[in-house]
């Protein structure tokens, strides 16, 4: 199959962690209170029709208005066709949007979070949803990045590296497996949009040489650096892709024994999921769902993105994760990462730089996309596997511990939140043909909702905290 440029010989690697070898156990308290915010409803009801939020019954004891007044109090109606197939969700605080990987409509949906408006449909070309299934899809993982980059010649060659600055505010989304140039195999690519022009313009299309989808990402800001993997290649790699231009892989992890950077004789058997920059341990984490073909063994991957001496990218450590299959990962505060387990009985707290795991929560699992909303110091789940049915799960960030959860919808795998609001959004699916699935969008929205699914948005007016933009 078609590859991506390799990396360079490992060199002497960073401290190994022996996989599955036991790791301290930290204890954690686990009492909590919720808090979420928001605005008006879109215009289809202006008046919440009350969703009760499920609490937990063994970890959690506290209970307050603002837990039991989060739920679904906006629908944002979605254009063109009936929204069944989608991915990751992201929120620019900054700049006030949700972007929404949206491949029933082959694009990326853009959604005030102040009025929770549909505003508009980032479109180049996207697989969109492909007959033969996810893996062939598109666009998948997305991400927004702010830099200010000096315009200068690529840190790989030659010459002074001095210049003037420009700012970058883009959007990076990775693509299912395309022709990109006449009488070449279909690759994967990673498609990359200009938010400062209006409207945003896909300025490159980074190929990934996979034949299989490119999938979830996360940005590197230190090292200017897109980090994404093709979870559905077999074996699976993650590529690390330069943010300067000329946009270009610069290197390749190929998660197999024998291969560069990956020094362990684990088979990954189960793809890759989504990877996590930690500014402060200046290390990649990624998370991987299946060793050795035993569903009971998963891991997160410690990534040194550079390596030492320029030795290349390297998987410093697996972290063992048990019985999780681990899907989303979130940095929370504390350098605690939240890991959101497929598997339907939990949820994961791991420290970062020693990947012992603090907190096992028990109240909420079956996740998929995970995400730490700092303006409550809540964790977010888009838990479409959880025992009690498609939910929105919460837990404490400072505390550890479970709050509550919401119903959602069937396959509601994708959420984000905007920290200066407190909104939490998500996407929702109309229920399948013959099938008894809750329709949130009708029950809120209306009929006019009917088959179309929405994006739900979820807050609590106890946690409101909307500011006001400068």
């Amino acid at each position: 199959m078609p590859r991506a440029p390799g990396v360079k010989p490992m060199g002497t690697t960073s401290k190994l962690v022996a996989l599955y070898d036991p790791a301290p156990v930290l204890s954690a308290v686990a009492v909590i209170l919720l808090a979420s915010a928001g605005c008006g409803s879109n215009g289809a009801r202006s008046t919440a029709t009350t969703a009760s939020a499920a609490t937990s019954s063994s970890s959690s004891t506290a209970s307050s208005a603002s837990t039991n007044d989060f739920q679904l109090r906006a629908v944002v109606a979605v254009p063109d066709k009936p929204l069944t197939a989608f991915d990751i969700s992201w929120v620019d605080a900054s700049r006030r949007r949700y972007y929404l990987a949206d491949r029933s409509n082959a694009g990326v949906d853009v959604v005030d979070t102040r009025t929770n408006q549909f505003v508009r449909r980032l479109q180049a070309g996207f697989a969109g949803a492909d007959p033969r299934g996810n893996d062939f899809s598109g666009p998948n993982g997305v991400v927004v990045i702010h830099t200010t980059d000096s315009l200068e010649k690529d840190r790989d060659s030659d010459g002074d590296e001095r210049g003037s600055r420009a700012r970058v505010d883009e959007l990076w989304a990775g693509d299912g497996p395309q022709v990109l140039n006449p009488g070449e195999a279909a690759q994967s690519s990673v498609k990359v949009f200009d938010l400062s022009s209006n409207p945003p313009v896909l300025v490159a299309t980074v190929p990934t040489g996979g034949e299989r989808r490119s999938d979830e990402i996360a940005f590197d800001s230190r090292d200017h650096l897109i980090a994404v993997v093709n979870n559905a290649d077999d074996p699976p790699f993650l590529s690390l892709i330069s943010t300067t231009p000329p946009r270009k892989v610069k290197a390749k992890i190929t998660f197999a024994p024998g291969n560069p950077g990956f020094p362990f004789k684990n088979t990954v058997t189960g793809g890759l999921e989504q990877p996590l920059w930690v500014e402060r341990t200046g290390r990649l984490y990624v998370s991987v769902p299946e060793l050795d073909g035993d569903s009971t063994k998963g891991a997160v991957a410690q990534i040194d993105p550079v390596g030492s001496n320029g030795s290349g990218p390297t998987v410093t450590a697996l972290f063992p994760v048990s019985d999780c299959s681990p899907a989303g990962l979130t940095l929370g505060p504390g350098l605690r990462i939240l890991v959101g387990c497929a598997d339907p009985s939990r949820s994961i707290i791991l420290d970062a730089k020693t990947g012992a795991v603090l907190k096992t929560i028990l109240d909420v699992g079956g996740s998929d996309e995970v995400w730490f909303n700092p303006g409550d110091e809540h964790y977010y789940l888009a838990a479409r596997n959880d025992p009690s049915g498609p939910s929105l799960g919460i837990i404490d960030a400072g505390k550890n511990a479970f709050i509550a959860k919401v119903p959602t919808a069937f396959n509601a795998h994708s959420l984000a939140a905007d920290q200066r609001n407190n909104h939490v959004f998500v996407p929702l699916t109309p229920p399948r043909a013959g099938k008894t699935d809750p329709d949130p969008c009708v029950s809120f929205g209306g009929a006019s909702f009917a088959g179309r699914g929405c994006i739900g948005v979820y807050w609590s007016p106890v946690g409101e905290d909307e500011d006001n933009d400068d």
